[in-house]
């Protein structure tokens, strides 16, 4: 059997093109595939269990469907870490911890979304402190519909606004934090999203060698990465 792996999809009515695509992906999934990890950002955002999700009404009932038949593993991301468990439950997807050990066939592998690793980028991981408390989100998720909508879009404008100013390397990952967690979880592997800079990246530290995996997003292609009897490929390409 084999595993799937994806990440930044970012699916929004705006670009209905990536939705068809991703519903193809999963209604046409290799008959070998036991398990999907999505490691955060399958929405370009989330604003409450009453999201009406407009325009992926048919991205959530092939999502159900695919849960009947395999299992469907769910990590938050930056984007839409307010998809609650009920949501998840909803659409037959797994709550996961960030970050999260998988052990397959005596592979230990560590997944993550990636935002906690880019550590450089100091104002983003302050408005992720903020946005993540407890206190902030119960404010947000006490406003109405329409007011968390517009508060999602802001927020989606200045962050873009902001990271067209930094420096690229700032929003790329803090290569101690790798050392750090390869030095906590003893991971073989490492995979994550989130950078949207796709790439197999080689570590050493303790003369233990890890393997790291960076997911690329869906906006102009589409990237999977499968796992297959403890061998590791890619399948990419253009979005029509």
């Amino acid at each position: 059997m084999s595993v799937d792996f994806i990440s930044d999809l970012h699916l929004d009515k705006s670009r209905p093109h990536v939705s068809d695509y991703f519903i193809a992906y999963i209604n046409n999934i290799n008959n070998n595939t036991s398990d999907l990890f999505i490691l955060g950002d399958l929405f370009e955002y989330w604003v409450g269990d009453d999201d009406p999700m407009d325009g992926l009404k048919e991205v959530k009932t092939s999502i159900k469907a695919l849960s009947k038949k395999i299992n469907i593993w769910y990590m938050h991301g930056n984007r839409d870490f307010l998809v609650s468990k009920k949501i998840c439950d909803h659409l037959g997807m797994n709550n996961l911890t960030d970050p999260y050990m998988y052990e397959t066939n005596k592979l230990k592998i560590l997944l993550l979304h990636g935002d906690t690793l880019c550590t450089d980028d100091i104002d983003y991981q302050k408005f992720r402190s903020l946005v993540r408390s407890k206190v902030w989100q119960k404010e947000m998720l006490s406003k109405s519909l329409d007011e968390r909508l517009k508060i999602a879009d802001e927020l989606r404008k200045k962050s873009i606004a902001a990271n067209s100013e930094k420096n690229e390397e700032i929003m790329d990952v803090n290569v101690n934090e790798i050392d750090k967690l390869i030095s906590d979880y003893k991971p073989e592997v490492i995979i994550h999203g989130h950078t949207h800079r796709p790439n197999i990246h080689s570590h050493k530290i303790n003369n233990k060698q890890v393997t790291r995996y960076v997911l690329g997003d869906w906006y102009d292609k589409f990237f999977v990465l499968t796992l297959n009897n403890n061998k590791f490929s890619i399948s990419k390409g253009k979005l029509k």
